[in-house]
């Protein structure tokens, strides 16, 4: 298995061209779990698929390193349209991708040496209906509405951005070990029944944001894009920040944008790590 290895902010990703669709799908959920794994194998966050689409040029297939399937991954489509882009798969620097959770325009930024130096994604709308995110609960959404994990009180909202998200909002900053309690925690809550990705998020200022993210099959990662998604709408609607933001991560930052008419757009860098064959 011929494998490119990229990463967005550190989310990273084994990517596999399947252009024809050959790849046995059946198979997928334990070799994601083999090759991701960081001590046998060759170590991610997931495992991609690069295949050809039926309603888009390409469409992006991606299983979670626990062998879960992902309707969506920001970082994961940076990576994807960069690495389709580079081989010569879309010769624009615009292209529409195919995902489990709708169609993605990405949009490529070439530096003066013609090589890309960051990628926008249309992400589209954000859902904010607890039928939506899947979240038991009374009232049609969860804004600002107290939950508890492990005896501690948070206050969250609840959105999709392609796929579950919890935002956490937090006065204090939590300790590296209380994020991976809590977010362990809050991913396996009873309210969810197809549990959540979980987003800790500081407010710096009205146009920054500081998140940490434990992601549904994948625990721990560096950075996720639409996590970063959720915690901007979601600030957005409580009034702590504009529909622009900043959003910090562990290795570097997103530009992320709430406009007018509802779409969400994610800009970011995207970057390879190896290539190999497995």
């Amino acid at each position: 298995m011929e494998f490119c290895k990229m990463h967005g902010l550190g989310n990273d990703f084994i990517l596999v061209e399947d252009l024809e669709r050959t790849f046995p799908e059946a198979d997928a959920p334990a070799l994601a779990r083999k090759h991701c794994h960081r001590r046998t194998g060759i170590g991610a966050d997931g495992l991609m698929l690069v295949q050809k689409g039926e309603k888009a040029p390409l469409r992006m297939r991606l299983y979670n390193n626990d062998g879960s399937l992902a309707e969506m991954c920001g970082n994961g489509i940076r990576c994807f349209a960069r690495y389709a882009y580079d081989q010569g798969f879309c010769k624009e620097t615009g292209f529409d991708i195919e995902t489990d959770a709708g169609i993605k325009r990405a949009v490529i930024s070439l530096n003066e040496k013609g090589a890309v130096c960051a990628v926008r994604i249309g992400m589209g709308k954000p859902l904010f209906g607890r039928r939506d995110v899947p979240m038991a609960g009374e009232g049609a959404i969860c804004r600002l509405e107290p939950i508890e994990a492990l005896g501690r009180t948070f206050i969250v909202s609840a959105v999709n951005t392609g796929v579950p998200h919890l935002v956490v909002f937090l006065e204090n900053s939590l300790e590296e070990e209380d994020i991976l309690l809590y977010g362990r925690a809050l991913e396996t809550h009873p309210a969810f029944p197809k549990k959540v990705n979980v987003n800790f998020a500081e407010v710096l200022d009205k146009d920054i944001l500081r998140v940490r993210t434990w992601e549904r099959g994948c625990g721990r990662t560096l950075a996720c894009g639409t996590g970063s998604c959720a915690a901007v709408v979601c600030a957005a609607e409580a009034g702590y920040t504009g529909r622009k933001a900043r959003v910090e991560l562990a290795l570097g930052s997103l530009a992320i944008e709430w406009a007018q008419d509802g779409e969400i757009y994610m800009a970011g860098p995207a970057a390879y790590s190896f290539t190999g064959n497995a």
